[in-house]
């Protein structure tokens, strides 16, 4: 079997394990936020037994071996690659962040052994990926100077209905969109591997956490946000979704993000030329994105916003249960009013933030509340288009009904019921 073919049924596996070809796998019972699938906690106590009787080393979380670890492929040019295509500011703000973030999570996060491995594992992949793009860069500099559409920026809180717009508006043919295998194998690779390993990380993720799918519906080649582009310059947000690192949190906050998002329009130039996609209007979607919304405008001066609403209550609440889910699977001291305060306190600085960044923006901005979506998503969906004055083709309709009747039957709606039974209500 060609590469391209097995890429191809990856994919369709991973979809129809999602429930999009109709068969629908459905999780356990999450019977309280912090509920931790079975798997998981056998296979973190395997891994704290293994450590103890010397039967496996456990992973070192240290800045050094990270990057000696990322730094074996590409020998005498590593420190080329770090470098590459990157300003020495961009450089050293990468360098200071991996170190507080270590620092934070062996001080601070309390990781289980698997939770020990989990985050091993990810920091790993960033300095990796952070190594081969500055290599690819070096390479070919003509991939940043890509120009590109003026994009489509989502802007709302997590759980407010920011994922049905982004899917709505990746829905028109005449937008763009980042697919879950760009998002988290973002390094251009041939015959689709990026396909193949994303299958493969959301089978293995789907069962150490049964519930991810009920919370956060994604597939290999689905419509993903960027959350992983930003992740990639160690942005705080996916990490503290995870992870207990208010000090890294608390810093990361107050630090400027101009070299996240200096990283993130190059990883997206790069994208769009490889995927040849650079002329349509990228739908661009990560909830943080509030947090640091003027530093994202200064850079996508031309951009087009959509403001999604939803009552903070709601949002609360299911914020808290997604980050319990994170968390849980990683940690064995997790504490409901702790991810609370932390998500209140996001709550309001993203707040904030968007407002002090929208009082001297002058570009198109649209508006659609979670509610209105919920009633009528197609007069929802048209003012928005009127709002930034695009035209709302019949063809691109059509691909918004279709999308929304395929997600009729998906995990997602398993959420609603997990939230009710934590509230008490029948």
């Amino acid at each position: 079997m060609a590469p391209a073919q097995l890429a191809q049924r990856c994919a369709e596996a991973a979809d129809t394990a999602d429930g999009r070809s109709g068969r629908i796998l459905m999780p356990p019972v999450r019977d309280n936020p912090l509920a931790r699938g079975k798997l998981a906690q056998q296979a973190s106590d395997f891994l704290g037994k293994a450590w103890d009787k010397g039967w496996l080393p456990p992973p070192e979380l240290d800045s050094d071996a990270l990057w000696a670890f990322a730094a074996k492929s590409h020998g005498a040019r590593a420190k080329d690659a770090e470098h590459g295509g990157r300003s020495a500011e961009d450089v050293a703000d990468f360098r200071e962040r991996l170190s507080r973030i270590i620092a934070a999570v062996n001080t601070e996060a309390d990781l289980n052994p698997l939770g020990k491995v989990m985050a091993w594992g990810q920091l790993s992949r960033v300095v990796k990926n952070r190594l081969a793009f500055g290599a690819l860069w070096q390479d070919r500099p003509e991939l940043l100077e890509t120009p590109f559409a003026p994009p489509m920026i989502v802007i709302g809180h997590m759980r407010s209905g920011t994922t049905r717009i982004h899917k709505l508006l990746a829905a028109d043919p005449a937008h763009s969109h980042t697919r879950y295998c760009d998002a988290y194998h973002p390094v251009p690779s041939r015959w689709g591997m990026n396909r193949i390993a994303s299958a493969v990380e959301l089978a293995m993720l789907g069962l150490l956490n049964p519930w991810m799918q009920s919370i956060h519906p994604m597939a290999p080649t689905e419509v993903e946000e960027e959350l992983a582009w930003i992740s990639a310059a160690l942005h705080h947000s996916i990490y503290e979704s995870q992870w207990h690192i208010p000090a890294y949190s608390a810093w990361s906050e107050a630090r400027d993000a101009a070299p996240i998002y200096r990283e993130f329009k190059r990883i997206l130039q790069t994208d769009a030329a490889h995927r040849r996609l650079a002329d349509k209007p990228r739908v661009l979607k990560v909830p943080a994105f509030a947090e640091d919304l003027a530093t994202i405008l200064s850079l996508f001066p031309d951009a087009r916003l959509v403001l999604a609403h939803r009552d903070h209550a709601a949002v609360l609440k299911s914020a808290v249960s997604l980050a319990a889910n994170q968390m849980a699977v990683q940690s064995d001291s997790c504490d409901l009013a702790r991810i609370e305060a932390r998500w209140r306190h996001k709550i309001a600085l993203r707040e904030e933030r968007v407002a002090v960044a929208l009082k001297g923006w002058q570009g198109p901005v649209a508006r659609a509340s979670f509610d209105d979506l919920n009633t009528d998503w197609e007069s929802a969906i048209a003012r928005v288009y009127a709002e930034l004055g695009l035209a709302l083709t019949p063809q691109a309709l059509g691909a918004m009904k279709r999308m929304m009747a395929a997600s009729e039957g998906g995990h997602h709606h398993a959420h609603r019921e997990q939230l009710a039974r934590f509230a008490g209500v029948d």
